[in-house]
């Protein structure tokens, strides 16, 4: 099984620290919904052999299309690939752009989930991250979707600075309050070329506090599984059958197709990723040539890879996935380097799986790093 992933490179304004590819000028928006489809189209051969469970809506803000234009995309996927049964299709959306008329609308089409970017309910929260959408519309765009989807996912940022372990509880049980089913929920982090790198070079807000992360993360844990909530991935908690098929897909190293600007694609053995230039890319895919480069993946790239996304995940590290897909000798090395890490308690094996513990889940992409191999190849 596989996914295709559709990058929507528009947004209405530019969050202060965001550093994905979009642009802030929908004038060529009707031609990118074109090129997409035509790129889907190119790209049909490269998965005549598999088989697509989900297609992803992501951006920038896939819910600044016209339902017309979500529909087009979607049926060209289902006349040019083989699609499941019932695949799980998941479009992003801004509370701002959630009226009671698109989510309707919404709901009326093959989409079945919706990913909605809350990041937070307080109103100084989200103009200092400079959202689209206000308190209110967070509140009301979830108030009318539970009535018409199922399955809702929302975002939330925690590591905001001047944000109280109270404030951040508070946002936790805001989003409780409305029963969704799966919750994102992310560090804020600091990109290069961000509005946010800049205001803290500047000295005009003070850097996100790594302890107080920490707290939040720890906080967000307990209080997602007291009511019900798998912690699957590091990032990400579900209900019981309400995990991201789309991004399970991603650690569990299936293979997908990145469709538009940016977008990335993986096939088991290279990855290739579109150029980031809207321009650039609208002129190859108009000239029938997909802007992409690639990436042939050496067999210590993909054991690095799957230390990295099974450590953050409940599925952790088969050692003996390790031994026979890799070698002998990545395996001695994974015991050699995981050693003090699981004296310290923060990584455990359990029936051949390599795990992070509770403790050690906030820690795992640096420990991944520490485990990963430089030097065979």
């Amino acid at each position: 099984m596989s996914g295709i992933y559709i990058h929507i490179p528009f947004c209405k304004q530019a969050c202060n620290y965001c550093d994905f590819h979009f642009s802030i000028s929908l004038k060529k928006k009707d031609e990118m919904v074109l090129a997409l489809s035509k790129e889907m189209v190119l790209r049909a051969t490269e998965f005549k052999d598999e088989v697509v469970e989900t297609i992803y809506f992501g951006g920038g803000t896939p819910s600044i299309l016209e339902i017309a234009d979500i529909r087009l995309l979607i049926d060209t996927v289902y006349q040019n690939y083989k699609v499941i049964e019932n695949p799980e299709i998941t479009v992003e959306a801004n509370p701002d752009d959630l009226t009671e008329t698109r989510i309707i609308e919404l709901s009326q089409n093959k989409i079945n989930r919706l990913s909605i970017g809350i990041q937070s309910f307080f109103e100084d929260d989200l103009k200092f991250m400079n959202r689209a959408h206000n308190s209110a519309e967070a509140k009301k765009c979830l108030e009318i979707a539970t009535q018409y989807f199922d399955n809702i996912s929302i975002d939330l940022i925690y590591g905001v600075p001047g944000m109280s372990n109270e404030k951040w509880l508070q946002n936790i049980e805001t989003a409780l309050s409305f029963n969704v089913s799966h919750i994102s929920s992310y560090a804020l982090t600091v990109e290069p070329k961000t509005a946010l790198h800049t205001f803290i070079q500047k000295g005009i807000i003070p850097p996100p506090d790594d302890e107080v992360a920490q707290e939040h993360f720890h906080l967000l844990v307990d209080k997602l599984e007291e009511n019900g909530f798998i912690h699957y991935e590091l990032s990400n908690f579900g209900k019981t059958t309400y995990f991201s098929k789309n991004n399970s897909s991603y650690w569990l190293g299936k293979k997908y197709i990145g469709i538009g600007p940016s977008a990335h694609s993986y096939n088991g053995i290279s990855r290739s990723w579109n150029i980031s230039n809207n321009t650039l890319y609208l002129k190859s895919i108009s000239e029938n040539i997909l802007p992409s480069e690639t990436e042939t993946l050496t067999k210590t790239d993909r054991y690095n890879e799957y230390v990295m996304t099974g450590l953050r995940t409940i599925w952790g590290v088969s050692l003996k996935r390790v031994e026979t897909e890799f070698g002998k000798t990545y395996l001695d090395y994974l015991n050699k380097q995981s050693y003090n890490y699981i004296e310290d308690h923060l990584l455990f094996v359990d029936d051949n799986i390599l795990r992070t513990t509770k403790i050690g889940k906030f820690l795992s992409d640096g420990i991944a790093s520490d485990l990963f191999l430089l030097n065979l190849e």
